[in-house]
């Protein structure tokens, strides 16, 4: 029964996991869409850069709460937070990450951003999961 248990529960996380990329794909085709959208009418590249990060980010905020970590709980001022604050640590990293591999290794600019995303993404995914959407009995928390 147990490794019946283990089974599924590692087959949960590959389906969270899944599930976590797919919003990923979705909050990049909003980013692109949004900042091409604006660039087009006119909007300084640095704030039409800006603002579609944000719409991805908020896409982001709303499906792996709802369908990837499939929260029960009302969203709370710290939950979101916790997820602003975990995104950019994951952005941070990516900046680290292709830093290291193409300037101090000399990697190829591909192989370093494809090894930066990476590094990006289980980054956020495992401050998501274990942070940021997390279960928990804090029902005295002020609502969003």
């Amino acid at each position: 029964m147990k490794r019946y248990h283990n089974m599924l529960n590692k087959q949960e996380k590959i389906g969270t996991l899944f599930r976590f990329c797919t919003v990923g794909v979705g909050n990049t085709l909003i980013d692109f869409g949004v900042f091409f959208l604006l660039a087009s009418i006119g909007v300084p590249v640095w704030l039409a850069q800006g603002c579609s990060y944000i719409a991805g980010m908020l896409n982001s905020y709303v499906w792996n709460r709802v369908w990837t970590f499939r929260m029960k709980q009302q969203a709370t001022i710290q939950e979101f937070f916790r997820f602003i604050l975990t995104n950019f640590f994951s952005l941070g990293a990516t900046f680290f990450f292709l830093y290291v591999c193409q300037q101090i290794w000399g990697w190829s600019l591909l192989i370093s951003k494809m090894i930066a995303t990476f590094g990006g993404i289980m980054i956020n995914f495992i401050g998501s999961r274990l942070w940021v959407f997390q279960q928990s009995a804090n029902e005295g928390s002020k609502q969003v």
